[in-house]
């Protein structure tokens, strides 16, 4: 029994990140243990989540993991907590295509959660109530159970918005504070890892708006309305065996169950306790080492990923490609997930000889965008690895949407004919990399070789436990490094 709360607005920009954020704050300066989760692919938000809560963010999307592990993976990462604070994704109703699936009203429903409408009041006084009316029985299968008012200019206007609203419970009005205000870019906002002690300076301010512009208690009564979930929770040493890995690998423990395992060795990112690598775990003696990269420039990461890999049978060791000159002892295998490496082209050009140890290394490599921007020989004219035969740059067009790829040959994560589900989301294009690796309906992208999946797409291996256990076995054992 968890209880649980979504956060969801009307659309986006209407403050679900503020509000959702922090609820989280509020409620953890309370005393309360509280278990952050995101609707969707984004990286970003359970950045600041994770900095509110003190535990990773994570995110819940049935089209990169399917409906069955849902409430499977909430489960796992609300274990132990008082209560889970869900926020949602653009609109209530938004979803993959023409459809709702994926949407944060098909999050509520697959979680059984209540949810709370954040409403930009701005501009606007008797029409909330009208939008308000219009969400809360377009679906009569999602339980809107109260409403946040957000940017309410004055008393004069509160009052008139509360008074439209008589029937729908107000559980807080938020009025415009420009003090709030979180910095963005190219892909949205900057990641809370990059700000440092000005992004930790901010959640604690958004705490503080909630905590005195929010009914904490009636969010707390409204959250442990939510019934019971049936099924066990998600255990990422059972889905390695069931995708074909390793058994008896040894149970992961506390830490396997309640937060990813990481080295500490890097910084930004992976010094961070409630980050996607967080905590130390030291592997047993002789076991593969999988070197997962970290720090300002490769901020994206999934916490199940690195859980995934514990289970199946290796250590986990963050370096930060920015500082870290060399790969970590012992790696055989590495992952260079997603982020901002345009922001850091100079700075990753300079550190010429981690770049030399990547280029020469001969165990298995898995990128995934800023992955894949790192291993070509170029980006914005800077110098990269030179894994991948392709040069990379930034362009002013957005590519966004999931996708739903065909493997077109072998590598260390795909098989040939193998579906796999992803999510692109970039501003650059990568010229001259050849054949591609992956072919979806419209589009092709990815380099692949025996030792290299390089490729736009972010996946969620939570969805495909078998690439976990794929990298992991085809990883350089320890007796064989030189």
């Amino acid at each position: 029994m968890i209880p649980r709360l979504v956060i969801a607005a009307p659309s986006s920009g209407s403050g679900k990140t503020t509000v959702a954020t922090g609820l989280m704050a509020a409620l953890r300066a309370r005393g309360l243990r509280v278990s952050p989760h995101k609707v969707g692919p984004d990286y970003i938000d359970p950045g600041y989540h994770a900095l509110a809560c003190g535990r990773p963010g994570r995110n819940l999307d049935p089209w990169l993991v399917g409906e069955e592990r849902i409430a499977p993976l909430f489960l796992h990462g609300a274990r132990g907590c008082d209560i889970a604070v869900v926020e949602g994704v653009m609109g209530l109703f938004d979803g993959r295509g023409e459809s709702d699936f994926a949407s944060t009203a098909h999050l509520a429903r697959l979680l059984d959660a209540p949810v709370v409408l954040v409403v930009d009041a701005a501009r606007q006084s008797r029409s909330v109530a009208a939008v308000v009316h219009g969400f809360a029985t377009f679906d009569p299968r999602v339980r809107v159970g109260g409403v946040i008012l957000n940017r309410v200019g004055s008393d004069r206007h509160e009052e008139l918005c509360r008074a439209a609203l008589a029937g729908h419970p107000v559980l807080g009005v938020i009025r415009r504070d420009d003090a709030v205000a979180t910095p963005s870019r190219h892909l949205g906002l900057i990641p809370a890892a990059e700000r440092e002690a000005e992004a930790v300076a901010a959640v604690a301010r958004l705490g503080e708006l909630v905590a005195r512009s929010c009914d904490l208690d009636a969010l707390v009564r409204l959250a442990a309305t939510a019934p019971a979930l049936p099924g066990a929770a998600w255990d990422p040493e059972e889905e390695v065996v069931r995708s074909g890995g390793p058994s008896g690998t040894g149970r992961a423990g506390a830490a396997g169950r309640t937060g990813p395992a990481g080295a500490g060795r890097g910084r930004g990112a992976a010094d961070r306790s409630a980050g996607p690598y967080a905590g130390e775990h030291r592997g047993e003696r002789g076991r593969k080492v999988v070197a997962v990269a970290g720090g300002a420039a490769f901020t994206f990461g999934y916490a199940e990923h690195v859980e995934l890999l514990r289970a199946a049978g290796a250590e986990v060791a963050v370096f930060d490609p920015l500082h870290d000159e060399r790969l970590p002892d012992g790696a055989g295998a590495i992952v260079v997930g997603g982020g901002f490496p345009e922001v850091y082209a100079a700075q990753l050009a300079a550190n010429e000889p981690l770049r030399e140890r990547v280029a020469a290394f001969d165990g298995p490599i898995a990128a995934e965008c800023a992955g894949l921007l790192y291993l070509c020989e170029e980006l914005d004219g800077r110098r990269m690895c030179g894994r991948v035969p392709g040069v990379a740059r930034m362009t002013p067009r957005l590519t966004l949407g999931y996708r739903e790829a065909v493997a077109l040959r072998d590598s260390p994560l795909t098989r040939a004919g193998e579906r796999l589900r992803g999510h692109e989301f970039h501003r650059t294009a990568v010229e001259g990399i050849g054949e591609p690796l992956l072919r979806w309906e419209g589009g092709a992208d990815g380099y692949g070789d025996a030792l290299v999946t390089a490729s736009y797409l972010h996946l969620h291996w939570a969805g495909a436990p078998r690439l976990a256990q794929r990298l992991v076995s085809s990883s350089r054992s320890p007796s064989v490094l030189r």
